[in-house]
């Protein structure tokens, strides 16, 4: 019904925005990969949206990306993965880890989100295998990929959490190196 919304962001509180369009306030939930790359407040946002009508309410998820949409559309097909879940596996991970995980058969990634057990985990991996993962060579290319997981392994091997190197692997340069990413990420990190 309302697949997206273009208006001014007035109001962050994670993981719920508000977004003006036009005078007409919508409170959208958002997962904290689309979260992260938000415009300040009082600045124009686009969001692809997804809209659940449930007996008790009328919920409005926005993703920052058609791949994260998709991602999230694909796991709420799921038996026992509603919205909250989805939303939860999205915030935990970004679609290229999860298709990653996916096509890998590696639930410990996805045990480690907040609200997946494991046998949740094994139904994801058993569900998903092959309508997310097969996508996974046309999200990024391979090289930059693998650098950057490289990059963000060393730094969680470093005592760094999955936040704080996310941040600083959005700050790097799409085409570093290993070592010079790990150089460059620690130097923001210290900041």
């Amino acid at each position: 019904m309302i697949g997206k919304l273009t208006g001014t962001l007035s109001d962050k509180n994670p993981p719920q925005l508000l977004v003006d369009c036009h005078g007409v306030g919508y409170e959208v939930d958002v997962p904290m990969s689309t979260f992260y790359n938000l415009p300040g407040l009082g600045e124009k946002v686009s969001l692809l949206t997804h809209f659940v009508v449930r007996e008790d309410a009328q919920i409005l998820y926005g993703f920052g990306t058609a791949g994260e949409r998709d991602a999230f559309r694909q796991l709420i097909k799921i038996s026992g993965v509603g919205p909250r879940t989805a939303l939860s596996v999205l915030s935990g991970m970004s679609v290229n880890e999860l298709a990653q995980a996916i096509t890998q058969q590696e639930s410990g990634r996805l045990v480690k989100v907040p609200g997946i057990g494991k046998k949740t985990a094994e139904r994801l991996l058993l569900e998903l295998k092959g309508k997310l993962g097969a996508e996974i060579d046309l999200l990024r290319p391979a090289a930059a990929s693998d650098a950057q997981a490289d990059i963000q392994q060393a730094l969680l091997a470093l005592g760094y959490n999955d936040k704080e190197a996310a941040a600083a692997l959005k700050a790097l340069p799409p085409d570093v190196g290993v070592s010079e990413g790990i150089k460059l990420a620690l130097k923001a990190l210290a900041r």
